[in-house]
């Protein structure tokens, strides 16, 4: 099983307007979201997470780093903690939700060794910035999300910590409370320590923090640093605790005359009303999902009779089945407006929406140790990068 450690957070120094200086994954960014964020504070946290520049550009993070925690804009806890993070906001169907998870180090493990299991398979992507970053700075800055099987979590957060501090972004209020009682801690930590943790957002990072753990071990001869763990949010694997949207298909290739009879192999084709919200759960309530034209028309994918039998319940592994022999490309595209503006453009065949993952096929994929489909599942709301830092061990340099 997983084991989880406290550790000195790095946080923003009290008084500070986290609303300036608190910034979205930087996945998510964009070089204009970048500017923009950079401009609101001279201390905002991508100038260090997303730092500009070239080949310098990860010492200049560094530098920034040392140079913020030098002048008290950062502030370093004097014992280690772990921290606990809200965020509360209002669904998709109107109702008042909160999530509550806890930052801490989740143990670095080898692929296949279980206990951190991954979630679904990853599409190949560049990682030499964030494992540069991280050389340079010896830090963890955007954390991974985990979701743990086990059971307890959720009650044991439920008694607040010591504030900290709070900030809202689109609709969303994220909450930080530190725990510093080894009671407690240690509490949290056999809980967690009790089953599994699947890992729903951050398989990348996760992905670099194995190869600098490899990379300290190597350097060090150790293999007892705090690069053995990496920051991680929590939270229990349950319904309450889960806000899981779709990320749907946007296809390019063949024509959309082909891609329709590559699609009629295995699902029925019916006109479908004009994509709204509404159709979404109108998707989830009938069991079918909507082909999207260029020229506006929308169609339901309604699945035939035993042509899915052997194939996981999973909408990304029917649309996989269905187009195994054609030639079209797909890339994924998260929200209605988004894939409906994709498609509109006339810059690729066709779209497909599909339902977000259950919370039974995500517990299932976990027991049975089986990977969904590439962006299978869209985890929200989304964590915030600069309310915890967490130092690593740092690199002997040459």
């Amino acid at each position: 099983m997983p084991r989880i450690a406290p550790f000195p957070a790095i946080r923003y120094a009290s008084g500070t307007d986290l609303q300036k200086v608190i910034a979205p994954p930087y996945d998510v960014l964009s070089a204009a979201d970048v500017a923009g964020l950079a401009a609101l504070d001279e201390h905002n946290i991508v100038r260090i997470d997303v730092p500009s520049g070239d080949e310098d550009r990860y010492d200049g993070a560094a530098r920034t780093l040392s140079d913020w925690l030098t002048e008290g804009v950062l502030v370093q806890d004097g014992a280690p903690s772990l921290t606990i993070y809200r965020m509360s906001f209002t669904d998709a169907t109107g109702s008042a939700r909160t999530i509550v998870g806890v930052l801490c180090g989740l143990e670095v493990v080898d692929a296949g060794a279980g206990g951190v299991l991954p979630h679904e398979r990853t599409t190949p992507k560049a990682v030499t910035d964030r494992l540069d970053l991280t050389r340079a700075t010896a830090a963890n800055l955007s954390p991974v999300w985990g979701l743990s099987l086990a059971h307890g979590l959720t009650a044991a957060l439920t008694e607040p910590g010591e504030p900290v501090g709070d900030v809202a972004f689109d609709g969303v209020v994220h909450t930080v409370e530190r725990i510093s009682d080894p009671a407690r801690i240690a509490s949290i930590a056999q809980i967690l320590a009790a089953d599994d943790v699947l890992i729903a957002d951050g398989h990348h990072r996760y992905s670099i923090s194995r190869t600098y753990r490899d990379e300290v071990r190597a350097a060090t001869g150790r293999d007892d640093t705090e690069a053995e763990f990496t920051l991680t949010f929590v939270n229990e694997l349950v319904a309450d605790q889960l806000s899981i949207e779709a990320i749907h298909r946007v296809y390019t290739g063949p024509t959309i005359d082909q891609l329709r009879a590559d699609l009629a192999g295995s699902f029925d084709l019916e006109p479908a009303p004009v994509p709204t919200p509404a159709l979404l759960a109108d998707m989830v309530r009938l069991g079918r999902l909507v082909l999207l034209a260029p020229d506006g028309s929308a169609e339901w994918l309604i699945p035939r009779d035993g042509a899915f039998n052997g194939v996981r319940a999973l909408d990304g592994a029917y649309l996989e089945h269905a187009l195994a022999g054609s030639a079209a490309e797909v890339t994924y595209q998260h929200g209605l407006d988004e894939v409906l503006d994709v498609v509109g453009s006339g810059q690729v065949t066709a779209g497909v929406l599909i339902r977000p993952t259950s919370l039974e096929e995500i517990q299932r994929t976990a027991r049975e140790g089986l990977l969904m489909p590439p962006k299978s599942t869209f985890f929200t709301p989304k964590l915030r990068t600069g309310l915890v830092i967490r130092p690593t061990a740092r690199l002997p340099r040459a």
